[in-house]
């Protein structure tokens, strides 16, 4: 029997998917902005590589705790507070006249605020208001949605540089970035006693260290790592990939654009198989399929042809591994904790960012090429698909409460 979805759910989701559209985006524009902020500081590209690598590490490291928080407190304080942050941040690398305000700015406070307004805390609004049936599809939805910031984000902001400099775009940006806050009053609530009725006697701590000893967990968690690994590599080195190659200005704007556009039809298509089909099956084609198409990329003749059919093919497996992994998490583990739970596979998904985008700035730097990072994006594709296969699907049941005293 379908489980029938309300009017408020729909609301609920399309406020989450909006609050993603708008973070998201931000996050995955900033590419754009590393060779005009590195030439007007006149420093190399890893300096400001290592501002967007901390930025990705702190969002990973905070999003468990972050997490915990939304789960104990309710989600609508940590959406409004860090969209206050973001949009502050914003604000302050915009007027950045040092390096380690660019560090502070869009390393720490935009870092570590986006974990508010992101997967873990957002992924789990949706799925306490969800029916358990359609979740993965849902989680598909305000992926797409969200993700596909990018498509009105990227080539807006890439028009607002040219246009306005650099400064200009990153003030219009946190304009933007303040219409969250009004959307967390939606959002408010934590999941209530009906959601988790057979979990609530276990404790977070319980639950923990029942997903420690999980190795499907512990495979999710390392599959997340190359999933961050090869998405932010892209997204932060990209602009700079294709400049080095001569090509038009136009060209990584439009690209990223064309990821976000296949990225949203990506997500959704997978959110829905996964309520129908086995998750870690489509997990392990996905990762393999990154590797198989960014071999075939680095093959041919780079070129604005070769460039966006890979950016179509790339946006179908760009981030369709979200709905499809915390929905795993949910079923493996319950919805009791996922915001910590899924926070904690989402730091993986950082770690694997951090390495990239500093990686990535520091061999460019030294060798002139990106080539060796892109290897190791392949290699790591063909890794994460192994990894997934063995993953046991079947929901763990709940450590019993403590014994009374």
């Amino acid at each position: 029997m379908t489980e029938k979805v309300s009017n408020r759910a729909i609301f609920i989701v399309f406020c989450a998917s909006m609050v993603l559209l708008f973070s998201m985006g931000m996050r995955q524009s900033f590419g754009l902005f590393q060779s005009p902020i590195s030439q007007a500081f006149g420093i190399g590209i890893s300096t400001f590589s290592f501002s967007l690598a901390l930025q990705n590490l702190l969002w990973g490291v905070s999003q468990p705790f972050v997490g915990a928080i939304a789960d104990k407190f309710g989600s609508g304080r940590v959406i409004a507070v860090a969209g206050v942050c973001q949009a502050l941040g914003l604000v302050w690398l915009a007027t950045a006249s040092s390096v380690w305000e660019l560090h502070a700015s869009a390393g720490l406070i935009i870092g570590i605020s986006g974990a508010g307004t992101t997967w873990a805390v957002m992924l789990s609004v949706i799925a306490r208001n969800v029916p358990e049936s359609k979740r993965t599809l849902f989680f598909g939805i305000g992926g797409s949605v969200g993700t596909g910031g990018q498509i009105l984000l990227a080539p807006l902001n890439q028009f607002n540089i040219i246009n306005f400099g650099w400064v200009g775009a990153l003030l219009i940006l946190a304009v933007m970035i303040s219409f969250i806050v009004p959307l967390a009053y939606v959002l408010k609530g934590k999941t209530d006693d009906h959601s988790a009725s057979k979990q609530q006697a276990e404790t977070l701590l319980q639950t923990l260290n029942r997903a420690r000893q999980h190795s499907g967990y512990l495979f999710l968690t390392a599959g997340f790592f190359v999933c961050g690994f090869q998405v932010m590599f892209v997204m932060a080195h990209l602009p700079t990939f294709l400049k080095t190659q001569g090509m038009p200005d136009w060209l990584p704007g439009t690209a990223i654009s064309i990821i976000g556009i296949t990225n949203l039809i990506g997500t959704f298509g997978f959110g829905y198989l996964g309520d129908k089909y086995s998750k870690k099956y489509l997990l392990s084609t996905l990762y393999f399929s990154r590797a198989v198409v960014i071999s075939i990329f680095l093959i041919f003749p780079i070129s604005v042809t070769s460039v966006l059919i890979f950016c179509f093919c790339i946006g179908f497996l760009w981030l369709a591994t979200v709905p499809l992994t915390n929905a795993l998490v949910g079923q493996l583990f319950g919805l009791k904790y996922l915001a910590t739970l899924a926070g904690i596979v989402f730091c993986s998904h950082q770690l694997g960012s951090f390495a990239s985008i500093w990686l990535g700035g520091y061999l460019y730097d030294s060798t002139g090429s990106y080539t060796l990072v892109w290897q190791i994006a392949i290699a790591l594709g063909v890794v994460a698909a192994l990894l997934h296969l063995p993953i046991n699907e079947t929901a763990t049941a709940p450590e019993p409460a403590p014994a009374a005293e």
